[in-house]
Order: structure tokens, then C-alpha cells, then sequence
């Protein structure tokens, strides 16, 4: 909220108190709530005065411009060529001078415009640093028109309400005290320890009519709507607002409309209170209440915008006709104009979440529905209705009809909560006596019982909502007394050595092997559209986890596979002609299995394309394929030392993979995971190179029984190598030749390598010749010929018999 100094003044005397406007926005930073920043509205400009327009003329060389005589002192009267539309004679305006500084730093300089010397420049609230959201809009094409009391040649700054100095300050959701003026006149007071001199003003009412003639309101869900109140002004006259008031609202970023509208803004400020005027004579009944409405029932709000509602939205009605989305927005069909001489005015405060549903699925957020959002003091909902009939008394020359109608009063009850002192010392770590802990609750004007040397019963308002537990008395003498006063501490520290557990010690050494493999830590959204959402799954995908009020379209379920994400990374360089990606991500998947909260697991996924080594002199190129995934999950799985046995299936079937170069990985019978390369087709939607990824589920691998790691002796003793190369039934894969080597090969076959494929010419149709190194090597002593000629028979042996296979 954007606080103005010169309103805090009215009410506390800061001026008097010699209280500097910086000074005080460092106390609300240290003591209260975080500041957006601070600036007065004059900052940066000078030499802007008040003139004069004696004579305009038209301009003779433009159809548009015109030659003024402007007094800019008593005793001096300049010529300046303007542009305005709306420039008369016998108007007081805001001159910039020569050498003047306007809005972003534009310096105004002596010249000719057309022909016609211009010493200066009458300038529009836009151009002297007013943004269009505020500027008035009778003016927005115009220069604006200053008071006639103004003091020619005096600065315009103190006519404009630009002298004061803005206090922006950023809150929290639970302070919504802090936006108004009353919250923060209630805590700056607290905060400096001074007195506070709040007014309010209440209005005289007509005799000769009474509300509850005029209007009849009922309430039935009182959770829904804990208060709404009603009052009715005859005989308004609409029209512009006094400049105070405009100076008021927009010095708080709101844009003077009309008195009418104008007023119940000011007091939205002032108390807090969101209010709502209807135009009396529109009403289609008098007979005021707030409902949900029928399912897709329509309703233009006053932006003239046709909404479809939902029965889960809240809106007044009248009769059976809906006037105004309650805490969010009016409806056109009652909307104040200048036509309006009836006003029913409306203060009520609003169930907060169903305010927030209703703004955000409507995208109608404004400075009600976030006061409702947050809370209303309901100490003030009947004060504020009666100040805003005293002003369209004062300002729109109203009648105020007797009476309040009372549809629901709201709860101002306080909230006790009863503290101890020792146990208050103990969780702030000060020594303060009861005496300093009263003086305190005094400040806050928060009245309080000492119930013991030790015990205090204090009694919060109802306009401090946020305080209900002694949890939240604490943080309140904690900020009074001055964060900065508490003495700073070393930790108590424990007894428990602290370090990572198996677990992160596991997922730690798996971010180590992907790095050492070359590959860079990625963090996607685990938030994805839904299609995404289900994509590369290692087991059968499933519905998945769905946000009920998502941020965007793109982020609307929980993830049950990384890859998508990382393919969106990869599109994401591919896009800025990064050609070469190579990523991995650990992170949590979300599976529904029948329970609302989804089941979370920890996988590891990584994604390649292009060339996972540069090229260089000695080196050529040589692009990413299925065999460099596949090595990268090898090493990452020989490290965590699984005791089953690591397989490799080919998969045809996996959605989104390429049919040919895709697998499962099992551990024994369980499937851990997959690596291939993504499918053509789907690679073209996702707008990237061919790409390898794979996928596993680091908690099944975790869980799985690992082998006993120990030292193992490097022999002594030379090693004997053979090669051997088949001719095998294509069929017959690479992993059942090395399964059926090792299982025969003896206790001395250490190795087995393939060092060559070959298809093609020369050979049989439907064969291959495979060629493989096989290493034996005796821990204890030297091999003999004989024992390695043994072991080759039998695997010969072995091919020979269980595949077909010819030894050449």
C-alpha cells in the first residue's frame, strides 16, 4: 500500500514530533513490515510554478497550437506556444520554466515552435511524472487546471499533493490490518511510542425518511458473509471530487472517477473497508441479499465485460437479480452515473477464500477483493458506511436516510490469549519484566489483566485478526522491543554429529557419476501440461496429479517422468543454436495409485544430443548414439554395486521412444528403468535433434541388495588373451554370447570384449560375425596353455551346440 506521510500526519503529529520521513520508513522496515521503496512525487523535477494564461491566440503557422501569455510572477509574463486542446484564458496551470526538469529528466529549454518564440512549456499531470492509472481522465488529453487561490509563480508541488513522501509498503498476508491508514496510523503509533488523534466522522440523518423503508436486506449464510450493513443518500449530485480529495487517492495510486465513487475509495483507504455504491433508482427490488448463483448464469460486471459465473461464486442480489459480484466487482445495470441521485451504499465483509477463488478465476483483482482477500476489521464496518454518508452529505450535498439496515452484524469480540513472561524471555531470549511486557501491550492499545506474577491475559482486538495464539503476542514484543536490541547468541549446539544419511549419501554419488560422465545438472518444472505430464513413465502411465488453480496452462499437473522436462530444456538450447546438450536431473515423480496425496519417487533421468565430446586435432566427430547413453547407465549402475543381475531388453512398444533403439533395464525381474533414443515424431513436436535420454528409479535401485565391497588384489601374474570370432543367426544377441562365455569360460576368465560386428557381403543371408577378446588371468600363479586351451573348447563347445554357431 502506498502510504502517504502527509495522511499519517493528520492523525499522529509527526511533523510535530520531528519525525523524518526516511526515519520513519527504516521503524516500519525494522518493526512492522517490508518496504517496496520510498519517494516523494517531486523528486527529480524543479522549476515547475504556478501560471497564469492571460491570452491564448491561435497559432499562425498550425491549426493546433496556440501562442499563450502566461504570468509566472507578479511582475513577469512569458510567451509559450502549446499544443492542449482544452488551454483557455483566465486558468491557473503548471508552467515549466526554462531550465526546468519534467518527467524523465526532460529538460525544457528556451526555442521557436513554428516560428513563435516559446519560453516554456504548460504541462499535463502526465508529464510532470503522474502515470495514466491516476491522472484524472477529464484531463488525459489536456493540461490540468490549478485551484484559483493558487499563488502565481509559487512551486506547484504543494497544489498537487507532490510535496509528501510516499511510504510503499510491501505486506504479508496476514497483515491486512496495514491496508489502510487507520492500521498503519495504529502501528506507527505503537512503533514511535507516540499519541494518536484518529478522527472519524459521523453524519447527520434526515428524519423524514427512514432506510429500512427503502431497503430490506437478509442474510442467511452468516459464514459466507460475517457482515453487511446499508445506508441510503437522497439527492446526491455527482461531480468532480474537492482537490484534496483527489490529491488523497491519487498520492495512493487511485484514480479520482466522481465524489460519489471517489468517497468510498477514500474511506477504502482510510479504514480498510471496501464499500459499494448501487444507484437506488436501478435496483430491480429492494430486497438485498448475497447467494451463489445458478451455474453458467451470465453477468456484465462495470468493466462492461460479460462473465460466466459458477455456482461456487458469491453475489449480491436483488430480488432475484444479480447486482454485483460481492468483494470483486459492481454490475453495469446499477452502476453510479452522472445521471444518479439515489445511492444505496454497501459495507459487508466477504468470506475471504471464496473472494479469492471468485477474483482469481475472473482475473479480477482490485483494491477490494484484496482487502477481502486478506481480511476486514469488523470494528469498522459501520463507522466506515457512516463517514462515507457524512461525506456525500459534505461533498455530494446528500440526504442520509435514519437508520442502518443490518442484514448481519459482525463479531467484535476480542481475542484473549494469556501469556508468560518467563516462557516470552525464554523464546526471545531477553530478561523483560512484566512492567515492560504491559508497557508494551499499552503501545499496541491492546488492553491486559496480570493474572500472576508470571501470567498475562491480554485481550487483542478484533482489528489485530492475526494475533490469536501466544505464538503471535511474542512476535509482537519482539518487534515493538527491536529486533536490533535482542542480544545475538551462538546456537545451542547438539550432541548428534550432523553429515548427509545413505540416502543423500546415495543420491550425492549419483550426481557425481553423471557429472564425471560429462553431463550438467538440470531443474525442470515438476509442474507440466497434462500431456507432458505422462509422457516417458517407466511403468504404465497413470492420471495424473492435477492443480486446481494452476499459475499457467503449461503447469497444470504433477510429473510422473523427468525426460519431458529435460526434452523441454534441450528444446530450450536447440532454440539459442546450442547444439550439443547434455543433461541430467534427480528429482521427485508424482503417482497417483488410488490415494488423494500422490506417491513420490526419486528418479534420474538425463537427456543427449549432438556431440558429448568436442572434436579436436586427433580426435573426429562423432555424435551422441544409443551405445553412449547406454555406457553412461552402465558406469552409473556398476557404481551402486547391485548384486542382481543387470539386463537389457529391447522395447518396441515404449510410447514416445524410437521402436529400434529403445530398452528396458531390469534387475533381475524388476524394472528400473529404460534408455533409447526419443522417437523421431516426437522429437518434431518437441522442436529438437535426434536425442537420447534414459530413465530410472534411483528409490528401487537404493532399496536394491548390493554386493559386500572389498579390496580385491591386482594379480601378480601375466594374463593370457584369445580371440574368437562366430558366425551366429542374427537373432542371437551380443549379451546371451558374453552370458553363455562367462557361464563357461571357467574360474579364470576374467574379460570378455567384443572388438568387432560385421554384416553383410561375404556372408551367409540372416548371419554375423561377431569377434570377441577373452581374458584369463590366475590370482595365485602362472596360467598354463593347457588350462586356457580347456576353457576355450568348452565355450567353443557351448556356441557351437546352444546357437549354431561357427567358430572361424
Amino acid at each position: 500500500m502506498k502510504v502517504s506521510y502527509n495522511w499519517l500526519d493528520q492523525y499522529l503529529d509527526l511533523k510535530a514530533n520531528k519525525v523524518d520521513p526516511n526515519e520513519l520508513a527504516n521503524k516500519i522496515v525494522l518493526q512492522s513490515v517490508d518496504l517496496n521503496g520510498t519517494y516523494s512525487p517531486a523528486d527529480g523535477l524543479k522549476k515547475l510554478v504556478v501560471g497564469y494564461v492571460e491570452d491564448v491566440q491561435p497559432h499562425p503557422n498550425s491549426d493546433h497550437l496556440h501562442i499563450c501569455q502566461v504570468q509566472v510572477s507578479p511582475d513577469e509574463t512569458v510567451q509559450i506556444v502549446c499544443g492542449a486542446p482544452n488551454v483557455v484564458a483566465g486558468k491557473k496551470v503548471i508552467v515549466a520554466l526554462h531550465g526546468a526538469r519534467i518527467a524523465g529528466n526532460v529538460k525544457i529549454k528556451r526555442g521557436k515552435i513554428r516560428g513563435e518564440k516559446s519560453d516554456g512549456m504548460l504541462c499535463a499531470l502526465q508529464e510532470i511524472g503522474f502515470s495514466d492509472k491516476v491522472a484524472p481522465k477529464d484531463y488525459e488529453e489536456g493540461i490540468w487546471f490549478l485551484p484559483d487561490d493558487a499563488k502565481i509563480g509559487a512551486p506547484v508541488f504543494p497544489y498537487l499533493g507532490m510535496d509528501d513522501f510516499i511510504i510503499d509498503t510491501d505486506l504479508t498476508p496476514n497483515r491486512g490490518d496495514m491496508l489502510s491508514i487507520y492500521g498503519n496510523v495504529n502501528d506507527v503509533a505503537a512503533i514511535l511510542n507516540i499519541k494518536k488523534h484518529f478522527t472519524t466522522h459521523d453524519c447527520e440523518e434526515d428524519d423524514d425518511q427512514q432506510t429500512s423503508d427503502l431497503v430490506n436486506v437478509k442474510i442467511d449464510d452468516s459464514h459466507m458473509v460475517p457482515a453487511y450493513e446499508m445506508r441510503v443518500i437522497k439527492g446526491v449530485k455527482v461531480a468532480d471530487s474537492p482537490l484534496w480529495l483527489q490529491i488523497k487517492l491519487w498520492n495512493a495510486g487511485v484514480r479520482p472517477v466522481n465524489n460519489v465513487v471517489d468517497i468510498t475509495n477514500y474511506i477504502m483507504l482510510k479504514y480498510g473497508q471496501p464499500l459499494h455504491s448501487f444507484d437506488y433508482d436501478k435496483l430491480p427490488s429492494t430486497d438485498i441479499s448475497v447467494q451463489h448463483p445458478a451455474d453458467g448464469e451470465k453477468f456484465t460486471t462495470l468493466d462492461g465485460q460479460e462473465r460466466e459465473l459458477k455456482a461456487t461464486d458469491i453475489m449480491v442480489m436483488a430480488g432475484q437479480h444479480a447486482i454485483a459480484l460481492a468483494g470483486t466487482m459492481g454490475g453495469q445495470e446499477t452502476a453510479v452515473d452522472d445521471q444518479t441521485t439515489t445511492v444505496a451504499l454497501e459495507s459487508a465483509i466477504f468470506d475471504p477464500v471464496m473472494v479469492r477463488k471468485q477474483a482469481h478465476r475472473l482475473n479480477l483483482h482490485s483494491e477490494a477483493s484484496m482487502r477481502f482477500e486478506r481480511g476486514v476489521n469488523p470494528e469498522t464496518v459501520q463507522t466506515a458506511l457512516n463517514e462515507a454518508a457524512y461525506w456525500l452529505q459534505q461533498l455530494a450535498s446528500g440526504k442520509v436516510a435514519t437508520g442502518v439496515v443490518v442484514g448481519q452484524e459482525p463479531d467484535t469480540s476480542a481475542t484473549p490469549v494469556t501469556i508468560s513472561i518467563a516462557k516470552t524471555n525464554e523464546v526471545l531470549g531477553l530478561q523483560l519484566t512484566m512492567a515492560e511486557v504491559v508497557s508494551i501491550m499499552d503501545r499496541l492499545d491492546f488492553p491486559s489483566t496480570q493474572l500472576s506474577a508470571d501470567q498475562l491475559k491480554v485481550d487483542v482486538p478484533a482489528r489485530r485478526w492475526d494475533i490469536s495464539i501466544p505464538a503471535d503476542l511474542y512476535e509482537e514484543i519482539a518487534r515493538l522491543y527491536g529486533y536490533e536490541k535482542i542480544p545475538a547468541t551462538l546456537p545451542t549446539m547438539t550432541r548428534n554429529s550432523g553429515g548427509l544419511n545413505s540416502k543423500q549419501r546415495f543420491e550425492a554419488a549419483s550426481r557425481q557419476v553423471m557429472q564425471a560422465a560429462g553431463l550438467n545438472q538440470a531443474i525442470s518444472y515438476s509442474l507440466l501440461t497434462k500431456e507432458k505430464a505422462t509422457q516417458f513413465t517407466i511403468e504404465k502411465p497413470v492420471e495424473p496429479l492435477m492443480l486446481s488453480y494452476p499459475m499457467s496452462s503449461d503447469h497444470v499437473a504433477g510429473r510422473e517422468s523427468i525426460v519431458s522436462g529435460l526434452l523441454n530444456d534441450v528444446a530450450y538450447n536447440t532454440a539459442r543454436k546450442v547444439a550439443n546438450v547434455a543433461l541430467y536431473e534427480t528429482g521427485r515423480v508424482f503417482i497417483l495409485n488410488g490415494d488423494p496425496r500422490p506417491e513420490e519417487e526419486t528418479h534420474l533421468a538425463g537427456a543427449l544430443c549432438g556431440q558429448l565430446r568436442a572434436n579436436n586435432w586427433h580426435q573426429k566427430d562423432k555424435a551422441v548414439d544409443f551405445f553412449t547413453m547406454k555406457g553412461i547407465v552402465e558406469q552409473y549402475l556398476k557404481n551402486a554395486a547391485l548384486a542382481g543381475k543387470i539386463t537389457y531388453v529391447a522395447n518396441q512398444d515404449r510410447e514416445g521412444m524410437h521402436p529400434g533403439r529403445t530398452a528396458d533395464i531390469y534387475v533381475d525381474d524388476q524394472l528400473i528403468g529404460y534408455v533409447g533414443q526419443v522417437h523421431p515424431s516426437t522429437a518434431a513436436s518437441y522442436k529438437i535433434p535426434d536425442t537420447y535420454v534414459f530413465e530410472l528409479n534411483e528409490d528401487l535401485i537404493f532399496a536394491a541388495k548390493k554386493r559386500d565391497r572389498h579390496y580385491r588384489v591386482i594379480s601378480r601374474y601375466p594374463a593370457i588373451t584369445r580371440d574368437i570370432a562366430l558366425l551366429l543367426p542374427n537373432n542371437i544377441t551380443n549379451q546371451q554370447v558374453v552370458d553363455l562365455i562367462n557361464q563357461k569360460g571357467g574360474a579364470f576368465l576374467k574379460k570378455v570384449h567384443l572388438f568387432d560386428v560385421y554384416e553383410g557381403l561375404h556372408l551367409p543371408k540372416g548371419m554375423k560375425s561377431l569377434a570377441y577378446t577373452l581374458t584369463f588371468q590366475d590370482n595365485e600363479g602362472t596360467l598354463k596353455e593347457d588350462q586356457v586351451n580347456q576353457a576355450m573348447e568348452k565355450v567353443e563347445s557351448a556356441l557351437t551346440s546352444q546357437f549354431n554357431a561357427k567358430v572361424r
